[in-house]
């Protein structure tokens, strides 16, 4: 004799699997992979990640690539994290300004903020410093990936 489902079993085993649709791959995690789930509705592009390059001027107008913010919103000695285009834009010194990918290498949670000289993940504590994004507190195995922008006329694009 079979006996009938019951309505919470349904419920419950359609719940647990929209959790886990929701999840990336293991594997994207184990290579680097920016498989950080964004905020509810935010969708974004993905980021092109190359080294830095001088931020003072560029070959690119100010029409090329997207604006981020103005030189004006990110502070000396900190940043500021753009997390729906998972990028972190930091000033270490007056001037210049550098950009990192906002995925935390440890297990892919999207930075928090840039407080206290270091860029901060809320997922389990890692750090890292503003001027090269090289990890200052673990448990993050490496830095943060550079990403690629130009800064001309007070603006900064997003390569």
């Amino acid at each position: 004799m079979t006996t009938p489902t019951s309505r919470r079993a349904v419920l419950a085993v359609a719940a647990g699997t929209a959790a886990l649709a929701g999840c990336g791959s293991s594997d994207d995690k184990k290579s680097g992979g920016t498989s950080g789930t964004p905020g509810a509705g935010e969708t974004s592009p993905p980021v092109a990640f190359a080294p830095n390059t001088p931020t003072r001027s560029s070959s690119a107008s100010p029409g090329d690539g997207d604006v981020l913010a103005k030189t004006s919103d990110i502070p000396v000695g900190g940043g500021k994290v753009f997390a729906a285009r998972k990028v972190v834009v930091t000033q270490p010194e007056e001037g210049t300004f550098k950009a990192f990918s906002a995925i935390c290498t440890h297990q892919g949670c999207t930075v928090k903020d840039v407080a206290g000289g270091t860029i901060n993940c809320p997922c389990h504590g890692s750090k890292y410093r503003v001027a090269d994004a090289s990890v200052a507190a673990g448990p993050a195995p490496r830095p943060l990936a550079p990403a690629r922008i130009t800064v001309e006329n007070g603006s900064i694009h997003l390569a």
